[in-house]
């Protein structure tokens, strides 16, 4: 019975131990899976390389919401009046000036009809808000038109120095596309196409963000590859400048 007594305790030792080497394996292997998700989400790249949601990259807010259209009414309330008027400029032949005057003529009928109609049927008149237009809004407008523009300067300035050729390109090829561009259609219809783009190019990248994302890496690698063949049999056999050669010295 004394041997038998001590064998028992080293046989539920074994026992214990084999538990605690099962739950020890399967803990690590548990957390071996939970970081490979993570390090495939670290591994994403992202557009323009941003690291922040779409929703966020805009400003947040009430202004994501509408561009995002996720205040579906309000999206598409502005769509709609938008689009009313460039049917009005563009295809009715309406001009900027007319309809600024008839809106005013429209507002101005209505406020008067209704101030001195209001004591005949005992309703309230209208009450007009007191607008008054901040300074600092202005001033804030001022200086953010002040810097791009400053911006813009500054990079026809470097381009047109010669410094650096790829942005040359990129440049005069943008330019060109956009002349092209141009004359198919007006400066208003422009202006709507572009509105357009911008106005639903962001809901629909936040839809279908992972695709996007995948298709312009390939795209970009590609592009990469094609001007690494151009600048090597092309670019780098243009003669540079004294400023070019000096600066490679």
């Amino acid at each position: 019975m004394s041997e038998e007594a001590g064998e028992h305790p080293s046989i539920t030792e074994r026992i214990t131990e084999k538990i605690h080497e099962y739950r020890g394996s399967s803990s690590s292997s548990s957390d071996s899976d939970n970081e490979k998700p993570s390090s495939h989400i670290t591994l994403k790249k992202r557009l323009f390389g941003r690291r922040d949601p779409v929703h966020t990259v805009l400003g947040g807010g009430k202004s994501a919401d509408i561009i995002l259209w996720r205040n579906k009414q309000m999206s598409a309330g502005i769509l709609a009046a938008v689009t009313v008027i460039w049917l009005l400029f563009e295809w009715m032949g309406y001009h900027l000036l007319t309809f600024i005057c008839h809106s005013l003529i429209f507002l101005l009928a209505i406020s008067f009809i209704w101030s001195n109609a209001a004591s005949f049927v005992n309703r309230s008149p209208p009450k007009f808000p007191e607008v008054i237009l901040p300074e600092d809004m202005f001033l804030s407008i001022a200086h953010a038109v002040r810097y791009q523009s400053n911006e813009a300067f500054a990079t026809f300035i470097y381009v047109a120095s010669g410094k650096d050729l790829k942005q040359f390109l990129m440049v005069i090829a943008s330019l060109w596309v956009v002349s092209i561009i141009g004359s198919w259609f007006s400066f208003l219809t422009l202006f709507y196409v572009v509105f357009l783009i911008t106005y639903t190019a962001p809901a629909l990248y936040e839809k279908y963000e992972d695709q996007v994302d995948t298709i312009t890496e390939k795209a970009m690698v590609e592009i990469n590859k094609h001007y690494a063949v151009l600048n090597e049999k092309v670019l780098q056999k243009i003669p540079r400048g004294p400023f070019t050669a000096k600066k490679q010295l």
